[in-house]
């Protein structure tokens, strides 16, 4: 039964293998190609026996296999015996250098700490000495900024450089403040002294080297350099003073020596000519003189603000005046002996008028250049005043020869008066002369002082000498005749400028004459009307008129009414001014309508008992006052 029952099992063990092996699939399984193929190189014929030899000839070769790998690991551990050993070796050898180096670090110890505190103590001088470097570079100054301060020889000129190295040492005297308030004053101190001596130092060399530039200005070159030490030496007044004395000094020299090679050689090559060639003409001559320095004087002003055109650290307007007067001063003497001399020489009123006036507008014109009170602007002031006594003098002296009496006594008289009591020719001849003078006035600034002065020197006199020539007249000669003078003298004042008083003066006078004449064709008509004993019983206000006088009166009167004129004086038509004749006339014609119209009122009064007062007096006094101004 049992082996019934094992029969079946095994079959169905085989059963399954087989469908195992069938089921299998040869070409994905990897170990079975390789076992087969490792087959197919020793099995090579599929027989009986070698089906039956197989197991063994696996076996066999299995163990082959196993022998050789036995062997190839004999070899791989003998080789690893005596790489252990070589590590035994190595270990030993690492325990006796560890040994050695434990014996070694106990010796050195000490060194490396020493080592270690002199590394740390390295690295903190390291940074000291950067900071200190950078403590250097910031606070001192370079050998090469050094030997630009103080140049490399004694007379190195300046350089733009040296102003960057004289702007680095007052920044590092600044920055001293700041270090000063960190707490480091001994340091600050030493350096602020140091940097103080540098820049002396500097400014002196600055200012030497500036005084030797300004003693060679020959053609007035003023550079970048020159202005930009001026604007550093302000920092010191006194030797920014020396500096503008030294420029100064200079170019007044080369400006005298300008002006003379002007006068006696003229321009490059002769042009323009020399001033003198002109002295013959002395208003050109005067003229070429002053318009040369009115062209120099502002250029050297103009040189001079260059020269400060930096500095603006305090006013130097003053200081600049100052120099400019100096530098303009140096021209004052060979001006003024030549202006001298030429006034001096000169005769002409006219043209020594015209030399006053030129003086006086170059006064003005320099006075805007140069201010402040220079010798050279009181140089002009007492060239001008020079000059107006002369033109003065001279225009005395002319209208003295025009009016000296023609028999040479002493005195000043004009020739006796005509019958025509016009004025005598020397009264045009002054006049005309003091028209051209005035001309001449009316062309210049600040003439009202000068038209006063000529006119009184000419027209009082004049006056003078027309009232003693007339001294000896009778008085309505002598009315009529100054009379026409004064209205001569009016017409010929009236039409200039800054007369106003003048002609109101001689109105005055005129005005006196009129009176006069007035007075006396009122008298002569009173006299020719036989209105004398009418009148004085009018004034002695008696009340009754003899009727004869009367009728005397009444029939001149109305002769008189028909032609007034022939009752004038003959000296009153000799008047030249028609308005004074007609003035005359008319105050002299009131004054007997007034005396009239009296005698009318007095007349035609009842209670003065006239009989038929129409029949004595038949015109009344406005009939008679339209008449006589009628005519």
């Amino acid at each position: 039964a049992k082996m019934k029952t094992d029969k079946p099992e095994d079959q169905d063990r085989i059963q399954k293998r087989v469908n195992k092996i069938l089921e299998a699939r040869l070409e994905s399984d990897k170990d079975t190609l390789d076992a087969l193929s490792g087959l197919s190189t020793f099995f090579t014929e599929n027989t009986l026996q070698n089906r039956r030899n197989l197991r063994s000839q696996i076996e066999h070769r299995s163990v082959g296999i196993n022998e050789n790998f036995l062997k190839a690991f004999r070899e791989v551990k003998l080789s690893l015996d005596a790489v252990c050993e070589d590590l035994d070796t190595m270990a030993t050898s690492v325990e006796t250098m560890k040994s050695d180096l434990e014996t070694s670090k106990a010796l050195t110890k000490d060194l490396i700490e020493q080592t270690n505190t002199m590394q740390r103590e390295r690295e903190r001088l390291e940074v000291h000495q950067q900071i200190a470097q950078a403590f250097l570079a910031r606070f001192q100054l370079s050998g090469q900024e050094h030997q630009l301060l103080y140049g490399a020889a004694k007379d190195a000129p300046i350089v733009h450089d040296f102003f960057r190295v004289l702007d680095r040492v007052q920044s590092i005297h600044a920055d001293c403040r700041l270090l000063m308030q960190c707490g480091y004053q001994t340091a600050a101190l030493d350096i602020m002294e140091e940097m103080t001596l540098h820049q002396e130092g500097a400014l002196e060399r600055l200012y030497r080297w500036t005084q030797n530039h300004c003693r060679s200005l020959e053609n007035n070159e003023i550079g970048p350099l020159i202005v930009e030490a001026m604007s550093r030496l302000q920092d010191r007044p006194v030797l920014f003073k020396y500096v503008i004395d030294e420029y100064a000094i200079a170019r007044r020299a080369v400006l005298v020596r300008q002006f003379i090679e002007a006068l006696t050689e003229g321009g490059p090559g002769g042009n323009p000519k020399p001033i003198e060639l002109h002295a013959h003409d002395p208003k050109r001559y005067i003229g070429d003189m002053f318009a040369w320095l009115h062209q120099s004087i502002p250029s050297e002003k103009e040189n001079l603000s260059l020269l400060f055109k930096k500095c603006d650290k305090q006013d130097i307007s003053d200081q600049l005046q100052s120099a400019l007067g100096y530098i303009a001063d140096g021209v004052c003497h060979p001006l003024k002996v030549r202006v001298e001399t030429i006034l001096q020489a000169e005769k002409d009123t006219i043209v020594l008028f015209t030399i006053s006036n030129l003086l006086r507008f170059y006064q003005q014109i320099m006075r805007q250049v140069v201010q402040g009170g220079s010798l050279e602007e009181e140089c002009l002031v007492e060239l001008q005043k020079s000059s107006e006594q002369i033109y003065l003098g001279a225009l005395a002296s002319q209208v003295r020869s025009v009016l000296q009496r023609p028999s040479g006594g002493s005195g000043l008289a004009l020739e006796p008066p005509q019958r025509d009591l016009v004025p005598p020719p020397s009264v045009a001849r002054l006049l005309n002369m003091l028209k051209e003078i005035l001309s001449v006035a009316t062309m210049v600034d600040g003439r009202q002082a000068d038209i006063t002065k000529i006119v009184s020197c000419v027209i009082d006199p004049l006056l003078q000498s027309v009232q003693e020539s007339a001294a000896h007249l009778p008085t309505v000669d002598m009315g009529v005749y100054l009379l026409n003078c004064l209205h001569h003298m009016q017409s010929s004042l009236a039409v200039y400028e800054y007369m106003d008083e003048r002609v109101e003066r001689l109105q005055a006078q005129s005005d006196a004459q009129l009176d006069t004449l007035t007075s006396e064709q009122a008298s002569s008509l009173v006299a020719n009307l036989n209105l004398g004993p009418i009148y004085a019983i009018l004034q002695s206000n008696q009340s009754k008129i003899e009727t004869n006088l009367l009728k005397i009166f009444m029939s001149k009167m109305d002769a008189f009414l028909e032609l007034p004129d022939v009752l004038l004086l003959p000296q009153v038509q000799l008047i030249m001014s028609s308005s004074h004749r007609a003035t005359v006339q008319k105050r002299s014609f009131n004054v007997i309508v007034a005396i009239y119209k009296q005698i009318y009122e007095r007349v035609h009064d009842p209670a003065n008992g006239f009989d038929q007062p129409e029949q004595l007096l038949h015109r009344t006094p406005d009939q008679v006052a339209h008449i006589l101004t009628s005519s």
